[in-house]
């Protein structure tokens, strides 16, 4: 982690859960981390929860990835006050507790895929742009899940599998066309399996589930990665809790 020191991190839906973990991650490490969600007020609370001397490193900055001026707008603020970004990891992400074929769910539906899909897009192609005309050798993380890479027997979860198997596919893609590009810009998806954090339906969130993980399990699976040699890419981890039954 020492050649990201002092470096630029973005996380988006970093208001709670993994990406509220990877952000404290990130600035323990010595980045400056912009730390994107549209609760401003929880990212505020973060920055001032941290030790004195941690907190001029993090940098809230509301943003909806579904909307892509907001988007370019957070993008242009790091470009301009820090220099540009060099890691994203692209963390938001919504789960409806829903089903495909129930009336008046288009809400739910098009909520699930501007956030999960459309959200990495934006991001990864603002960060993409800021990296490559800086020339730098810089990472994006995508947080996938265990659903978007086999089927699951998962009720009322809707589209988030097949909003996951984009972002597995969409990875694929990216890494390809970063080497098209001629850029030495390293691309990870890493999958969990259940992790308790909000995102989770209430009858599976604290209660019921023996086997989770934390979510400062699927921080620690960041810093490895990003933490690689400027050779190695780590292109797919799939973490999953001791004895998870689906």
């Amino acid at each position: 982690m020492e050649r990201w020191a002092g470096k630029t991190a973005v996380v988006t839906g970093a208001s709670s859960g993994i990406g509220a973990a990877i952000v404290l991650d990130l600035v323990k490490n010595g980045m400056q981390v912009v730390a994107l969600a549209r609760r401003e007020e929880r990212l505020k609370e973060m920055k001032n929860n941290l030790p004195k001397n941690l907190q001029s490193k993090l940098h809230p900055k509301k943003c909806d990835v579904t909307k892509e001026d907001d988007v370019i707008n957070a993008f242009k603020w790091v470009d301009q006050h820090l220099g540009g970004v060099h890691v994203l990891v692209n963390c938001a992400g919504v789960l409806k507790n829903n089903q495909l074929v129930n009336k008046n769910n288009t809400e739910d539906i098009r909520a699930t895929i501007d956030t999960n899909i459309m959200g990495v897009v934006f991001c990864t192609r603002e960060a993409f742009q800021s990296m490559k005309a800086r020339k730098v050798a810089g990472h994006v993380v995508n947080i996938n899940s265990v659903a978007g890479q086999f089927p699951l027997n998962l009720p009322n979860f809707n589209i988030y599998p097949a909003s996951k198997y984009a972002i597995t596919a969409m990875t694929e893609s990216y890494r390809r066309e970063f080497d098209l590009e001629d850029t030495n810009i390293k691309i990870t998806s890493i999958s969990p399996g259940l992790v308790d954090t909000e995102i989770l339906p209430g009858h599976a969130h604290g209660e019921n589930v023996d086997a989770k993980l934390k979510a400062e399990d699927v921080s620690n699976a960041v810093l490895y990665c990003i933490g690689t040699p400027i050779h190695v890419q780590i292109h797919e981890i799939i973490i999953r809790p001791l004895r998870e039954k689906f």
